[in-house]
């Protein structure tokens, strides 16, 4: 794995963790606020691009979430 994607696994599984007092479902969706605010175009790219597996079950639950958004943005432009 790349430095980049270390770096990116690394901030979703810390920003997850900090929110994980919320409860699973308020952590997810503030992960997943986060990565959409503040994240450039290309971070969010390279965690879409990962083994979701090297994310924890809260990041990889708000980057899964926000990938079906992207997907279904797409399918409602056809």
């Amino acid at each position: 794995m790349s430095g980049t994607a270390q770096s990116v696994v690394r901030m979703a599984n810390q920003i997850a963790r900090n929110f994980a007092a919320l409860g699973d479902e308020a952590a997810i969706a503030q992960t997943a606020e986060h990565i959409v605010l503040f994240w450039d175009p290309r971070m969010k790219a390279t965690a879409f691009a990962l083994d979701p597996v090297q994310f924890s079950p809260i990041a990889r639950a708000a980057i899964d979430r926000l990938k079906a958004g992207i997907e279904g943005a797409d399918a409602s432009v056809d």
